[in-house]
């Protein structure tokens, strides 16, 4: 079952957006085990713009689950208040994945990772975290 009219509608306020998510589940299961992932949580699903793709939504977000050879595409739009929130849904699903929020501008502005020494930390975080890991193997106390 991958494909559900279940789960909530895309919020109108974001359907006037550009895509401002993207990223990638890396050695991901097939875009349907994906999609039934989603379903799962409470989402809705339905056939994307490809053969095998799907598309997944909620009342905050929608992206396209698009195989790729090895991987999984992921785009789409997400609420930027609740990108976190996206990130800790494909932890839960137990995927690596990398994922990247755009403003209205294009410009980058936030990167989560899973399976980085923070467990799914941002790079910025990343970095935070090694520093102050750094800092504290130096210190004498």
């Amino acid at each position: 079952m991958d494909i559900s009219d279940e789960g909530q509608p895309l919020d109108p306020v974001w359907l006037e957006i550009n895509n401002n998510v993207c990223g990638g589940l890396a050695g991901a299961p097939s875009a349907s085990l994906v999609a039934e992932r989603f379903i799962g949580a409470g989402w809705s699903s339905r056939s994307g713009s490809s053969w095998e793709s799907y598309e997944v939504e909620t009342s905050w977000c929608r992206i396209e689950v698009d195989p790729t050879d090895g991987d999984t595409l992921l785009n789409g739009v997400v609420d930027p208040q609740r990108f976190e929130d996206l990130a800790a849904l494909l932890t839960r699903f137990g995927l690596r994945f990398s994922l990247e929020l755009y403003d209205d501008d294009g410009e980058l502005l936030r990167e989560i990772e899973a399976g980085t020494p923070a467990g799914f930390a941002g790079a910025s975080d990343t970095d935070r975290l090694r520093e102050a890991l750094d800092a504290a193997a130096t210190d004498p106390e």
